[in-house]
C-alpha cells in the first residue's frame, strides 16, 4: 500500500428511511474519501447522521442512492474485507468469555486457535483488561464491554478501523487511554481510523474532521481573520 491509497470512496452517498411524509434522510449527498493512514473524526450532534454514515462506509448498510466503494481493500462476495468496526451498542456474545469474544473473528477467519488466543491476550493487555480475560460479558460494566469490543477489533489487525462513539461510555481518564491505544495500534499497523464523536477533545486528536449536520457533511466555518 501507498500513503495515498484510497480505502473508502463515498460519492453522493444518501440513505433514506421511511416513505412518503415519514421519509427521513439520515445521510444526504455525502462525498469523501478515506485514505491509507488517515485519522478522521466524524463530528456532529445526535441525529446528525454520523452512525449511519459509518455503517455505510463499513459496508454494513446499503445506500439509497450514490455509491460507496473500497478500491484499496479486498472484496469477497461484494463485501469489503479488512475493516474492523467498534459498535456503539453492545456487541459481545454472552455465551463466550472475554478472551473468546476477542478471538472469535480470528477463528472465523481460520487463524489457528493458539495464535488467535495469543493475539486476543495481547490486545486485552494493551487496553488494561488482562484481569477480565475469563469474565463473561454480563460481569462487565458498559465501559469495560466497550473496551473489550475495541480489543476485538485491534486483535484482527484491520486496514481500517471504524469506531462509533468508542469513548462515549468512558470516563475522561479511561477515554484518553483508549484513544491512546487506538492511535498507537493503527499507527503500528499503518491502518486508517475513522471515529464518530461529539467530544471535541477526541476530535482534536485526529488529523481530519468531517462535520455532519442534518445528514449532510458540512465544510468547517472559516476562522475569523483567516486568509
Amino acid at each position: 500500500m501507498t500513503g495515498v491509497e484510497t480505502l473508502v470512496d463515498c460519492r453522493g452517498l444518501t440513505r433514506l428511511f421511511g416513505k412518503g411524509e415519514a421519509e427521513v434522510a439520515a445521510v444526504r449527498d455525502v462525498n469523501g474519501q478515506v485514505r491509507h493512514g488517515q485519522r478522521i473524526a466524524v463530528t456532529g450532534e445526535s441525529g446528525s447522521g454520523k452512525s449511519t454514515l459509518l455503517h455505510l462506509m463499513a459496508g454494513l448498510d446499503t445506500p439509497t442512492s450514490g455509491t460507496v466503494t473500497w478500491p484499496g481493500l479486498t472484496m469477497r462476495a461484494g463485501r469489503p474485507l479488512g475493516i474492523g468496526v467498534v459498535f456503539q451498542a453492545p456487541s459481545l456474545l454472552p455465551a463466550l468469555d472475554v478472551t473468546d469474544n476477542v478471538a472469535l473473528p480470528l477463528l472465523l477467519a481460520d487463524v489457528p486457535r493458539s495464535e488467535a488466543r495469543l493475539r486476543a491476550e495481547q490486545a486485552l493487555d494493551r487496553l488494561g483488561l488482562t484481569g477480565l480475560a475469563s469474565s463473561t460479558p454480563e460481569e462487565l460494566s458498559g465501559g469495560q464491554a466497550q473496551r473489550v469490543a475495541i480489543a476485538r477489533v485491534l486483535a484482527a489487525e484491520p486496514a481500517l478501523v471504524i469506531a462509533d462513539e468508542p469513548t462515549g461510555q468512558l470516563d475522561r481518564r479511561t477515554a484518553t487511554h483508549v484513544l491512546d491505544v487506538l492511535l498507537a495500534t493503527v499507527g503500528s499497523l499503518g491502518a486508517a481510523l475513522v471515529v464518530s464523536t461529539h467530544d471535541p477533545e477526541v476530535a482534536d486528536r485526529l488529523d481530519v474532521r468531517w462535520a455532519m449536520a442534518d445528514g449532510r457533511r458540512r465544510e468547517p466555518a472559516p476562522q475569523v481573520g483567516a486568509r
